[in-house]
């Protein structure tokens, strides 16, 4: 069974729906204002409750981790880093540690938002020119990796709003290096990819020791990485030893990933191996503190990350559907689907043609996310389906952005390659002071073959795909610079307070899967937990950001307990349906949040892709 396809994937789903049914519950009416109340209806899973703290994670060993900090005294930071790293050592299907994590942060105190840059750029020595004869950068081994972000951006993360130490929130990665017991999701992946990723030499050494792979149960362990982990623990450690200053321990600790020995290593199994990796290149990489981009969707305003992240996406489309009165649709109409569907293709249109590393070019994000632009947007917006690739022109409502001389076109690039497509998980955290953390962590997987820098027991990233060849692009590949990430965590907030953190698996489908999540809770006043479960739609008309970043126009992915008659009307516009499974979109949306009448926390964890929650 090929696991990495979206129909095995879906097959994964089922004996987790089939327990979920057996203890189904019955969901929280959501409580937002200005919303008639909903009456309550099963659900799988019931929506989590608690004053203390709540974490959400792909995996139980990441929540586990991420509680034990908040039991602790830590927040919802220190939480979410460790859920983080965790997940780094136990769900290295989808993500291992040489990855990328970029994640917000609300601060209940200084009631701010910030942006982690948890993207790492590319080698300084990657240029077009090497990819040319492909026509399409690879997704896998040693030239598919950016420089690794994860450390950076969850050091950066506790450094900035948590109250703990690296060592301290290491604790609980260390002790699933040193071996935790196997699960089924993960065994399936180790068994599908196992001649892609035994090619490489230290791949097959840490994740295939002895020939076998461990079955259900059976401790799997990772003793490299478990050496590298301490090592970044003990540097910690000595330093606030000797200091006493939580930030500079923090510091020291990052400091012998990106700058000791460990450094030298991943960098000469990187070049030994055929990739571009120098010492430098991550000696001198450090991510940053951003601001996050927003818009204002019905008296809820949503936040994302910039312009090198797809996040934007989101807010555009939102915008776009704001002037229509999907209420009155109802929701997952023919007419209400139909709206939705060309919204996210006119917004996807514009990720394609203009998103990019700011530090690299000129984004017209002002334009982008404006009103009026997205009115005009909306008016494109007819009967029938549209197969076209419809990029608008933000520039003339950003004027401090002047338009290029050659506009970029979207376009696939190259062959389709046979190799299987990678994919993420997903942290988030609320804890009692109403603080909030969203984190999509990625790459480093298993999906197509994982790539082990040495004995580091590192898995490097797969990010390099993401970028274009072609000059025109904003997103074509320098050295240096960030890829445009799908990765893109999200926080909501109402009047001011904190409402929700939510994030998923699911590559460029990751904005339309939690668009189809917060439509259901601010349009239709669902629970959080029967928004998660609600009936998803997902298109693959755009621009694809992996591989050839291939195209399917008009297709529409769309699950089975959408009414047949509502996909027959669906089909009579032009919409190519692809009908999957009652919980086949391969995606799993995880939301906490504060409930904005009583202040009682609340999260809910989608059964698609076995997410984990835990709260009290």
């Amino acid at each position: 069974m090929h696991l990495g396809s979206r129909t095995s994937k879906s097959r994964l789903i089922k004996p987790c729906v089939a327990m979920c049914a057996f203890i189904s519950a019955v969901a929280v009416t959501a409580q937002v204002p200005g919303h008639t109340p909903v009456p309550p209806v099963e659900t799988f899973r019931p929506e989590i409750l608690g004053t203390h703290g709540i974490v959400a994670a792909g995996r139980h060993y990441s929540v586990s981790a991420g509680v034990r900090m908040m039991q602790q005294g830590g927040n919802a930071v220190d939480a979410g880093v460790a859920s983080v790293l965790a997940a780094s050592v136990c769900e290295i299907s989808h993500f291992g540690f040489g990855g990328e994590a970029p994640a917000m942060i609300y601060d209940a105190k200084t009631r701010d938002i910030i942006v982690i840059n948890g993207q790492g750029p590319a080698p300084r020595a990657a240029t077009p020119a090497l990819f040319a004869a492909q026509g399409l950068i690879p997704g896998n081994g040693p030239l598919g990796a950016t420089i690794p972000a994860m450390l950076d951006a969850m050091a950066l993360a506790l450094e900035a709003r948590g109250t703990m130490r690296l060592e301290q929130v290491l604790r609980p990665a260390i002790e699933l290096a040193d071996g935790f017991p196997m699960y089924e999701f993960l065994r399936g992946f180790l068994i599908s990819e196992r001649n892609a990723t035994e090619q490489f030499e230290w791949s097959a050494k840490t994740y295939y020791p002895s020939g076998r792979i461990p079955e259900v149960g059976e401790l799997f362990r990772q003793p490299n990485l478990a050496r590298t982990l301490r090592a970044i623990a003990a540097a910690d450690k000595a330093a606030f030893a000797r200091s006493h200053d939580r930030v500079a321990a923090i510091r020291a600790g990052r400091d012998v990933f990106y700058k000791g020995d460990i450094a030298h290593r991943i960098a000469d199994a990187n070049k030994a191996a055929g990739g571009l990796f120098t010492y430098d290149d991550l000696a001198s990489f450090h991510g940053r503190l951003e601001k996050p981009t927003t818009t204002n969707f019905h008296g809820f305003d949503v936040y994302k990350a910039g312009p090198w992240d797809q996040g934007p996406v989101l807010l555009q489309t939102l915008n776009i559907l704001e002037g229509v009165d999907l209420k009155a649709f109802g929701v997952n109409s023919a007419e209400y689907i139909h709206h939705v569907h060309e919204a996210i293709k006119l917004a996807y249109a514009d990720r394609n043609a203009y998103y990019g590393d700011p530090a690299f070019t000129q984004v017209p994000i002002a334009g982008l996310l404006s009103k009026p632009y997205a009115a005009e947007r909306r008016r494109l917006i007819g009967p029938q389906a549209s197969l076209e690739h419809r990029v608008g022109d933000p520039f003339r409502f950003d004027p401090s952005v002047k338009p290029p001389a050659v506009r970029y076109t979207p376009h696939s690039q190259g062959l389709k390659t046979p190799t299987t497509a990678g994919d993420t998980t997903c942290v988030d955290v609320v804890d009692k002071d109403g603080n909030l953390f969203s984190a999509t962590p990625s790459s480093g997987w298993l999906l197509g073959g994982a790539f082990i820098a040495g004995d580091t027991g590192v898995p490097l990233s797969n990010r390099m795909t993401v970028f274009d060849l072609d000059p025109l692009s904003p997103n074509v590949l320098a050295g240096g610079k960030r890829p445009r990430t799908t990765l893109t965590p999200t926080l909501v907030l109402k009047g001011g307070n904190p409402f929700l953190a939510l994030s998923t698996p699911g590559g460029d489908s990751q904005d339309q899967q939690l668009l189809n999540v917060l439509l259901e809770i601010i349009v239709f006043g669902k629970g959080i937990q029967e928004a998660i479960e609600a009936p998803r739609i997902n298109s693959l008309h755009p621009f694809g950001s992996f591989d050839n970043h291939a195209s399917e126009p008009g297709v529409l992915e769309i699950e089975n307990r959408v009414p047949s008659a509502v996909r027959d009307a669906l089909t009579a516009r032009g919409h190519k349906l692809k009908v999957l499974g009652p919980y086949g979109m391969s995606t799993g949306v995880v939301a906490v949040g504060v409930d904005p009448q009583s202040g009682t926390l609340r999260g809910g964890a989608d059964v698609r892709r076995e997410r984990y929650i835990f709260g009290w």
